[in-house]
């Protein structure tokens, strides 16, 4: 999941801006609603002074790699995954947690024994699409990085916010586990990578606008053989399927002239997966920074750029109460390797109407080649979005 600005930057700002910045860094609650919604397009324009910046190629060592990167502003570990019951019927789900500094690591105070004070704050999604119901659970959750109710380590690798975690053993992140449950929703999964991992862009470097400093570094498990259970009101179903896994973290925010982006991320029944994002300039016009990567059947890895790709919307789909429209259906081609692809939803309403309102669901892909994947896209608002090329 490529994200240009973490949706977690965007909500830092906001808590900035409703003075809650001092209540995450010493309060004794673990709670707090932030009573806001707020699109990408408003950026952070923070102070990032003090922070690390993605600036060249680096080694990537792990078990380090897993866990946090606390001298960068932000970063996320994020899973989707298509799965099947044993009905056949399809269902998905996305477990995302987040990690911000409100200040740089030098400022972050001293803390009391209890732990309460941190400059950490973290935030989870946890949503779930019942294909045989075409329903869709969305849940979203904030937390201190203190006390232990939210955190983030390498080893043994573990990352959580409350009961919703991602737990590995020892020193290795896999087989991965995802647990988390919420009204009667919820998934215990255990994740098991089939390919190497991929370094995105430039050794792991993705440039997402111009200037140095203004990129990431990101890497990704494309295919991840899953197997667990989904309970859905309360009944717990056996399923088997594939996840994909991304990781990033930066100190960056979208340029001037980008609105959002449109993120693919397929894995074919030919064994090869797809992963391409789309930067949206706000004449809806694709960014050159748009990038993405083909991954062969043994992991082998084919860079792509913006002049290699083209994608088309053929449908939009306008939320219950009219305020936001997206993109529903796609074409997107890759001339070079004779990829043709429709793209389609496995229903349209797959919208988290969350602190940050975005799309991303579970979606099937036909045409010369098939399969399934996920698609998220941000930054639509209150019109629709352009077709574009």
């Amino acid at each position: 999941m490529t994200r240009l600005v973490s949706i977690l930057a965007v909500l830092a700002a906001a808590v900035a801006g409703l003075g809650l910045g001092a209540y995450w860094l010493t309060a004794s609650s673990g709670e707090a609603e932030l009573q806001t919604s707020v699109s990408v397009s408003e950026a952070m324009a923070g102070d990032t002074t003090g922070y690390r910046r993605a600036t060249a190629p680096r080694a990537f060592t792990f078990p380090e790699d897993y866990g946090p990167h606390p001298g960068y502003k932000t970063e996320w570990w994020y899973v989707t995954g298509t799965l099947s019951g044993p009905d056949a019927q399809p269902y998905g789900y996305e477990l995302t947690i987040f990690r911000t500094g409100l200040t740089p690591p030098d400022e972050a105070p001293d803390s009391p024994p209890a732990g309460w004070r941190t400059n950490q704050l973290y935030l989870a999604h946890f949503a779930v699409t019942d294909g045989a119901t075409e329903e869709f659970h969305a849940f979203e959750r904030f937390q201190r990085g203190g006390a232990g109710l939210a955190g983030a380590q390498s080893s043994p690798f573990r990352v959580w916010l409350d009961d919703w975690s991602m737990t590995g053993p020892d020193s290795s992140a896999f087989p991965l586990r995802l647990r988390a449950q919420q009204e009667g929703i919820g998934i215990d999964l255990a994740l098991r990578p089939t390919k190497p991992r991929v370094l995105q862009g430039d050794q792991g470097l993705s440039q997402k606008g111009p200037g140095g400093g203004n990129a990431s570094y990101y890497y990704s498990y494309t295919r991840l053989a899953t197997e667990g259970t989904l309970v859905l009101s309360g009944d717990t179903l056996s399923v088997t399927g594939n996840s994909w896994m991304d990781r990033e973290w930066s100190t960056s925010a979208l340029g001037p002239d980008q609105e959002g982006w449109d993120w693919f991320s397929l894995q074919l029944d030919d064994g090869r997966d797809l992963m391409y994002y789309q930067l949206r300039r706000t004449d809806g016009t694709p960014s050159r920074f748009s990038e993405g990567v083909i991954v062969g059947p043994d992991g082998a890895t084919q860079t792509l750029d913006r002049s290699d790709v083209s994608v088309e919307v053929l449908e939009t789909w306008t939320s219950p109460d009219g305020t936001h429209t997206y993109p529903v259906d796609w074409t997107l081609r890759v001339p070079d390797e004779d990829i043709d692809l429709r793209i389609t939803p496995l229903f349209p309403d797959q919208e988290l109407d969350v602190s940050v309102r975005y799309w991303e669901g579970f979606v099937r892909v036909k045409g010369s080649a098939t399969g399934r994947g996920y698609v998220e896209m941000t930054g639509y608002g209150d019109s629709p979005g352009s077709p574009v090329s």
